[in-house]
This record gives structure tokens, C-alpha cells and sequence, in this order.
């Protein structure tokens, strides 16, 4: 029995696509005894995206972005939130997409970009997988100040940060993005740890 044998849905309710897609869905589900059980579900589907996180091993440093997020605000969080470089996919290739995102919001041009995971960042209401890429840069790669794109109600500060105190930034609670949490671990286990 596959999964898509598990499932029948039933009625899908668009109830906003004001910013990005809200539904509700009526369906049910065949549980693990066998039994059917009608179950409803919003989703919210914003498209998939990609984040990368460039690091330069000589200097032992990454470059993040700072900026205002209105959902951490409203949800208590009192400062602007520290994060990778990321983007919506927008029908675009995931490299191709965080390739543009990068020179946006940190006014670098990479060179090779390393693919590391796809993950669903919180799978019980969001439609979205996120693209998690690495990249070593150098300070010749800076071809513009970065800040994102205004047009787009972006303004970003640009960090460089030495990989140890992003991690402690990790610890103490100044970073709580998640796929930013994820990729200074990665960068620490496999990019910096041997260095």
C-alpha cells in the first residue's frame, strides 16, 4: 500500500491567497489498525526555497544577514533575527535561485556552491522544502553592499561572523533560525572541524 492509498481527500477551501496560499482540507486518513478517520488540515503553501551559508576557511568566518521579520516580532521575539541567505524558489532552479539570493542580500557572487540537505522546515502546516547549500568566498567575490532588494520590503545588514562566535550566538539565543541553526552546525562538523 503506498501513502497516496492512505489518503482521500475530499474538499480543498482556498481561504486566502492574499500573500501566498491558504487552504483548508477535508480528507481521511487509513490509520495504522486499518481505520478511516476523517481528518481537516490547513496548509500554507509559500513555494519551496533555498538558503546557503558562504564561509571563508582562511579566515575562519561566514556571512549572515540581519533583518525584521514581522512573525517574530508578533510571536515575542525583541530583536531583529540573525539568518543565512535565503529565497523562494519562484519556478527558478534551487542553485540558480540562492545563487541570485546571495548577491542580493550579501552583494556576493560565488563561485561552486555545494547542495548539503533538502528538509521540510515545519511539515505539520507548511507546504515548503527548503535547498540547503554551502560556498567558500573571498573577499574578491564582493562585487556590491548586499542589503536586499527595497522593491521587495528588504533591508538587510550584512555580518561576517568567525564561525565561533556564530555558534555561541547559537547558544546563548541571539540565532534561532532554524536553517540558520542548521547550517553553522553542519559548517562546524564538516567545514571548520579539521581546521
Amino acid at each position: 500500500m503506498t501513502l497516496h492509498d492512505r489518503v482521500r481527500v475530499h474538499e480543498v477551501t482556498l481561504l486566502s491567497d492574499n500573500w501566498y496560499t491558504l487552504k483548508t482540507t477535508a480528507f481521511d486518513w487509513r490509520r495504522n489498525d486499518g481505520q478511516w478517520q476523517r481528518m481537516h488540515r490547513e496548509t500554507y503553501d509559500r513555494g519551496n526555497g533555498a538558503t546557503l551559508l558562504p564561509y571563508n576557511l582562511a579566515q575562519r568566518t561566514v556571512l549572515l544577514t540581519r533583518q525584521f521579520r514581522y512573525p517574530a516580532f508578533v510571536n515575542g521575539h525583541g530583536d531583529l533575527l540573525i539568518e543565512a541567505a535565503a529565497g523562494l524558489l519562484d519556478h527558478a532552479a534551487p542553485e540558480e535561485r540562492i545563487r541570485a539570493e546571495v548577491e542580493e542580500e550579501l552583494g556576493y557572487r560565488l563561485g561552486a556552491v555545494q547542495k548539503i540537505l533538502e528538509a521540510f522546515m515545519s511539515p505539520g502546516s507548511v507546504t515548503e522544502k527548503l535547498h540547503f547549500f554551502i560556498a567558500e568566498y573571498e573577499p574578491s567575490m564582493r562585487i556590491g553592499e548586499g542589503g536586499g532588494l527595497a522593491a521587495e520590503g528588504e533591508d538587510i545588514e550584512v555580518l561576517e561572523l568567525r564561525i565561533d562566535e556564530a555558534l555561541a550566538m547559537v547558544a546563548d539565543g541571539r540565532i534561532v533560525d532554524a536553517k540558520t541553526v542548521m547550517l553553522l552546525y553542519h559548517a562546524q562538523l564538516h567545514v571548520f572541524a579539521s581546521r
